[in-house]
């Protein structure tokens, strides 16, 4: 990271961070104020970042040098693959200093510089998230207000913005300049750093709700089965009724109403009497040959299928199906248009909402198929500073429990006998499956469509994750 303070680096990265690691690309951040402040217990005024404090640069400088190796022993050692240096970086030398360990130790180096210099977007980032940091507390307002903004003049100075066309042109780097009204990329290399940019190009600080719901309950939910094309059971038209009146309530503007493209999602989006949008992508896991059996059935017609993915349910594939893994790849462009969005309801899936709201609350993968998403409750979710404030609000309409939790076997971790997973080639030949969508033609033709439906054009899948080896630090 490279810029000034209260500039949005740390929630750059921190934000970035979360989308890494989400879409299956280890990545940490090390932010050196945190090295600062357990090198100097107490924080006395911003007269410890000026220039001509050679005591205060020395600890400095030591700090910088103590995150990078711990950076080192990540990439190296800890199996990370991205590695996030989040620290002013705003003169030559230090970037230099960064540049001499990327080259010793063989890594790749990508720089996010952050400008802006509009007041009223810094006197808001400092108000929302400096002045509530440890170098603040038990100080009035007033008074951090100004040590904050006399921290800010001391880097001011010295600050050595990067050059494309100079000193810098033969970095990689993208400059965000003023969250995101324009941007200066140079010399993308890879593919992860195309991945980058283009997940920086797209998110916004804009306030705005993001609802996640399931589609109301099914027949097939009543039934006990997995996947298929079922309609909405009575109280699943209920609900979707209720799900109306809640966002009349909400009283928002330019709601955009997110399905997929199964019946029942489509029925109950079709009760709101708005626009809306399906996508494929919002389809549910894919079960393959298990797609309308209930795990009963599973157990006694695939007994070593059930076992496996009670072992490691986010890395097991279905047979001719899906995992979490493979959903988490097929939602990436779901995730990007909701960065680039306002105020959106998306009416999903279990498998699906879990993914979804895995990537807002930073949930591991071993978390996610675990994540509980229950029928007839909305899940309201609002950005803030370095995470997502989430309300869980239930319609009063009852519902079947379909969260299975975390059996004992799954608790022991994957068994060395896995053989059919996201990350291994099939090991015997795969049965054939079910067509997924069998009645939705029909469906569609019999339905009378009241609301206005458009289709997303689709986005080109990522490269997965498990191509990456190369070992960058941002």
């Amino acid at each position: 990271m490279v810029g000034l303070p209260a500039r949005g680096k740390t929630y750059i990265s921190k934000k970035l961070t979360r989308y890494l690691n989400w879409a299956g690309v280890p990545t940490k951040v090390f932010n050196v104020g945190e090295y600062r402040r357990e090198a100097v217990k107490q924080y006395s005024s911003y007269e410890f970042f000026r220039p001509d404090n050679e005591v205060a640069m020395k600890v400095r400088k030591q700090c910088a040098l103590a995150a990078l190796t711990d950076v080192e022993v990540y990439l190296k050692e800890e199996g990370g693959q991205i590695a996030v240096f989040d620290a002013t970086n705003t003169t030559r030398d230090r970037r230099d200093m960064i540049l001499s360990f990327v080259k010793e130790n063989g890594f790749k180096v990508f720089f996010i510089e952050s400008v802006c210099d509009d007041p009223n977007v810094i006197a808001t980032n400092i108000m929302e998230v400096k002045l509530s940091c440890p170098d603040y507390q038990g100080c009035n307002v007033s008074d951090a207000m100004e040590d904050f903004l006399k921290r800010i003049s001391c880097y001011k100075n010295s600050y050595q913005p990067l050059e494309p066309d100079g000193y810098d042109k033969d970095l990689s780097f993208i400059k965000v300049i003023d969250v995101g009204r324009q941007f200066l990329v140079n010399r993308v290399q890879d593919h992860i750093q195309s991945k980058i940019v283009y997940y920086l190009m797209n998110i916004h600080v804009q306030p705005r709700t993001i609802y996640l719901c399931r589609h109301g309950e099914s027949e097939y939910n009543i039934k006990g089965r997995i996947g298929g094309d079922s309609g909405l059971s009575s109280r699943g038209k209920k609900f979707a009724m209720a799900l109306s009146k809640f966002l009349d309530e909400q009283n928002l503007k330019d709601l955009k109403v997110w399905t997929s493209q199964l019946k029942r999602t489509i029925q109950t989006a079709e009760a709101l009497k708005m626009p809306y949008e399906q996508w494929k992508a919002l389809n549910e896991i894919d079960a393959g040959v298990c797609e309308d059996m209930t795990y009963e059935e599973i157990k006694e017609k695939f007994p070593e299928e059930y076992e496996l993915r009670e072992q490691d349910k986010y890395y097991y594939r279905y047979p001719s199906g899906e995992s979490y893994q493979d959903l988490v790849q097929r939602l990436e462009p779901v995730i990007m248009e909701l960065e680039r969005q306002g105020n959106v309801l998306v009416v999903c899936h279990q498998a699906v909402m879990r993914c979804l709201l895995a990537y807002f609350l930073d949930k591991s993968a071993d978390e996610m198929p675990y994540l509980k998403c229950p029928l007839h409750t909305v899940l309201k979710l609002t950005p803030v500073a370095y995470g997502c404030k989430v309300e869980s609000v239930f319609l009063n309409i009852e519902a079947v429990n379909t969260h299975r939790d975390r059996t004992e076997e799954g608790k022991k971790g994957p068994s060395p006998l896995m053989r059919r997973n996201s990350i291994t080639p099939f090991a015997s030949p795969e049965p054939l499956k079910k067509p997924r969508m069998g009645s939705f033609d029909e469906f569609s033709a019999s339905s009378s469509v009241d609301a206005s439906v458009s289709m997303p054009s689709e986005m080109p899948t990522s490269l997965s994750a498990q191509n990456v080896r190369e070992l960058p630090v941002l």
